[in-house]
């Protein structure tokens, strides 16, 4: 029975305890997919990560990104914080001023800062407007009018990402969805807050009931996607999303869009738990 090092980490947190934990294995190399899954249906996190020596050049490390209902080729706070826990047990980057990850959608750039670690958004496998039967199929999951979305579209960077804009952030906080009529769809919310009403500059929730997560506290996948879709536009290019509040939670997202184009999702990261894990 194999004996892992073990940490759990809170990503995107405003203070202690306030964002979303991931928990990291260490040295899972030898793991089976079995245990993996078992492991990360045990923890019911929303994310459970395995980290790994890599296999593509250029990666610093491997990941894979588990969910209780089944593996993620990417997310966004499991990113943040297996580069967390990666750099704390002693890992020595190639890049002074940037991790590389190796996942399921290729290589993801980690870049670090005095106050935090931020991923540069993979490329978005489905973007584009939301037809009518899917739109249909979201808003009567969020249990919302038509007339209700200002906006919809396709932000899916890996987990399959379906993302409505509405009126404010009231509206989202105000979201009481059917979990049950999701069918398979991940859908995220995004409303702004009033000026100066508090430190961020919207709101944001996310819904995956068919992997296991009926509400994610903090989404950094989501906030990819939502800053692919709005930031320079809708949006400024560089805004503070927060997300959690329903559920408790103080995440804030600090999301940036390039000249270049990238968008470059950060937030804070701080070990809460550090142990060894047996399978």
């Amino acid at each position: 029975m194999p004996t892992l090092p073990f940490r759990q980490v809170d990503v995107f947190g405003a203070a202690p305890l306030a964002g979303n934990p991931v928990a990291v294995v260490h040295g899972a190399d030898d793991l089976a997919d079995e245990q993996m899954a078992a492991f990360a249906r045990w923890t019911n996190l929303s994310e459970t990560t395995f980290l790994s020596e890599p296999t593509r050049p250029g990666a610093d490390y491997r990941v894979r990104i588990w969910t209780p209902g089944g593996e993620l080729p990417f997310a966004g706070h499991p990113t943040l914080g297996t580069a967390h826990a990666w750099l704390e047990s002693g890992g020595v980057p190639a890049s002074d001023v940037a991790v590389v990850q190796e996942c399921g959608v290729g290589l993801v750039t980690v870049a670090r800062s005095s106050d935090r670690l931020a991923f540069a958004g993979p490329p978005l496998l489905r973007s584009g407007p939301v037809a009518g039967d899917d739109l249909d199929r979201v808003v009567r999951a969020l249990c919302i009018a038509r007339d209700d979305v200002v906006d919809a579209a396709w932000v899916d960077n890996g987990p399959g990402w379906v993302a409505v804009r509405l009126a404010d952030a009231d509206a989202v906080l105000a979201l009481a969805p059917d979990l049950g009529a999701f069918g398979g769809l991940k859908i995220g919310a995004v409303g702004p807050h009033a000026p100066g009403a508090t430190d961020a500059d919207v709101e944001v929730r996310a819904f995956v009931p068919g992997l296991g997560v009926p509400e994610d506290p903090v989404t950094g996948s989501l906030n990819a996607g939502l800053g692919e879709w709005l930031a320079g536009s809708v949006l400024p290019a560089g805004y503070v999303a927060s997300q959690g509040t329903v559920l408790g939670r103080r995440g804030r997202v600090h999301v940036r869009r390039d000249e270049d184009g990238t968008v470059w999702v950060g937030g804070a990261t701080v070990t809460t738990v550090r142990g060894d894990v047996s399978f």
